[in-house]
């Protein structure tokens, strides 16, 4: 089988941001009690709570950013209840994950430390469901506000006397059912309302992010592009070159969910057979199809493409595993999960014209997850593994390509075999990622690229295994990890690939 993969070094014009490498953090089974917080009287090695060994394997793939605190969460989350001193905050129950009891001891000063200790961009959600929007409003103030106020003098009293910086908020998340079960009518005229009062505080300028559809729900991007924005008439003697002069975004982004799964017949995540690989994979390629098509929608309202799809819960979703709490979502992850990474991460580079953001769920022992523990134990995942390679891609330079593919086929179904993305960094060096789904069939890759040598310097790492379902665990930690890979041909404007089946692979080119 051979692949044919042009990349165009002309049509640079677009640029990857580094945020479509984000990661969500829900308070959803153990993924913040347990995955990340664990307390200052705890025996594993922490800073003020947070253990050292997850902050320090999140920065090495360059986090860029951090979600927090949901997800369904967020619109019970009332986030007075989660400040001042631990021993007086009131326990809650989280309804949505596992009716299980929580004491808040991790709350808004923790998880702004822990964004510090990431050096990574906050993301956080508001409550529009439950909240109201004076709680919205006092958040802000509290966080952002460097002057005197109410909220300013209880910081103050908890021990913080500067403001942080806060750059992205979400007004609502999945309002159109955990977060409230609204019609989006209903909930336009909500955003409208309650980002009014998510003001730009001393200098700190928010990018707001509004609730977008469920998937393929294109009536919500529909109603919230035209009605999501401000309607002022113009003074009467401004010259209006075109609609989107006063049709200003009260909205810099919207958000847009969608999971590889199979509702009607969850499966386990390490025991499955081709059938479920080749499913998998189709459902993950559907994504690509879903933002083109909102995109379109989008382009109708705003041509200059100013409003961002923000794709911050992405990712597989398998049966939990045997013996755990069902509410937890705790799942293992296999080279599959990689596999389907790279498409995704692939197809966002591609889109990012558009695409200004994406948070894959989540980010330690829930779904999809880059990191599990176990007490003191912790093993990275083969995702992991594959957002440490692709880390190359942010904020690098789009580099448009075509492929010629063959097909993998599985019964009477077929899919392309070939998936890439490519980019350029600022010191010049190419980057190209390239999954292949074939389970059973390596391909020759032959990458035409303009100013390719014999004397280029290529380096090469692969992600793969021998068999389709292998993962780590915590008795074989490194079972899934990327080796260098030089099994390759460099010629004139050249480079041929022998790329092995279900592997992921990146090249950086000098």
């Amino acid at each position: 089988m051979t692949s044919l993969i042009n990349i165009d070094k002309k049509n640079n014009n677009q640029t990857i941001s580094r945020h479509i490498y984000g990661h969500f953090a829900e308070h959803l089974g153990r993924c913040i009690y347990e995955g990340i917080w664990v307390g200052e009287e705890s025996p594993i090695p922490n800073t003020r709570g947070i253990r050292n060994d997850v902050v320090e394997a999140l920065k090495k793939i360059n986090i860029p950013n951090l979600r927090w605190p949901g997800g369904c969460f967020a619109d019970e989350y009332h986030w007075k209840d989660g400040i001042g001193p631990r021993e007086d905050r009131p326990t809650i129950v989280n309804t949505n994950w596992g009716k299980v009891t929580e004491n808040n001891h991790f709350g808004t000063h923790e998880f702004m430390d822990l964004c510090e200790q990431l050096e990574t961009e906050p993301y956080i959600c508001g409550n529009v469901g439950s909240g109201t929007v004076q709680e919205m409003q006092e958040w802000i103030e509290y966080l952002t506000f460097d002057g005197e106020s109410p909220m300013t003098k209880l910081r103050r009293k908890n021990g913080r006397d500067k403001p942080w910086k806060l750059k992205y908020f979400g007004i609502g998340n999945e309002n159109w059912g955990c977060g409230g079960k609204m019609r989006v009518e209903y909930y336009a005229d909500k955003y409208r309302n309650y980002q009014t009062y998510v003001k730009d505080l001393s200098g700190n300028e928010i990018y707001k992010i509004a609730c977008g559809p469920q998937e393929a729900d294109y009536h919500w991007m529909e109603v919230m592009m035209r009605e999501g924005m401000d309607r002022t008439e113009p003074d009467k003697d401004a010259i209006i070159e075109n609609i989107w002069d006063y049709h200003r975004p009260e909205m810099n982004g919207i958000s847009l969910h969608y999971y590889t799964r199979n509702r009607a017949n969850y499966s386990s995540a390490t025991d499955f057979d081709e059938t479920l690989w080749f499913d998998y994979m189709k459902r993950t390629m559907k994504i690509e199809e879903i933002i083109e098509n909102h995109t379109a929608i989008m382009d109708k309202y705003d041509p200059n493409k100013e409003v961002g799809v923000i794709i911050d819960e992405w990712g597989t979703w398998f049966k939990v595993e045997p013996g755990t709490n069902p509410g937890f979502l705790y799942q293992q992850n296999t080279l599959r999960d990689a596999i389907i990474a790279s498409i995704n991460l692939n197809i966002f580079n591609n889109h990012c014209d558009r695409v200004h953001m994406a948070n894959i769920a989540q980010v330690v022992n829930v779904l999809q997850a880059m990191i599990l523990t176990e007490g003191e134990k912790m093993i990275l995942t083969p995702s992991y593994h594959v957002f440490e390679m692709y880390k190359v891609h942010q904020d690098a330079t789009l580099l448009p390509t075509n492929v010629s593919s063959p097909f993998y086929t599985h019964e009477d179904d077929q899919l392309p075999m070939i998936n890439v993305s490519a980019s350029q960094d600022q010191s010049g060096q190419i980057n190209i990622s390239i999954c292949n789904i074939h389970p059973n069939q390596s391909d020759e890759i032959i990458l035409n690229l303009e100013g390719i040598t014999k004397d280029s310097k290529v380096i090469g790492r692969v992600l793969t295994a021998e068999k389709i379902n292998a993962h780590n665990t915590f008795e074989t930690p490194n079972n899934v990890e990327p080796a260098k890979f030089d099994d390759f041909k460099l010629a004139q404007n050249k480079l041929t690939v022998n790329m092995p089946s279900k592997s992921v692979l990146v090249l950086q080119i000098k």
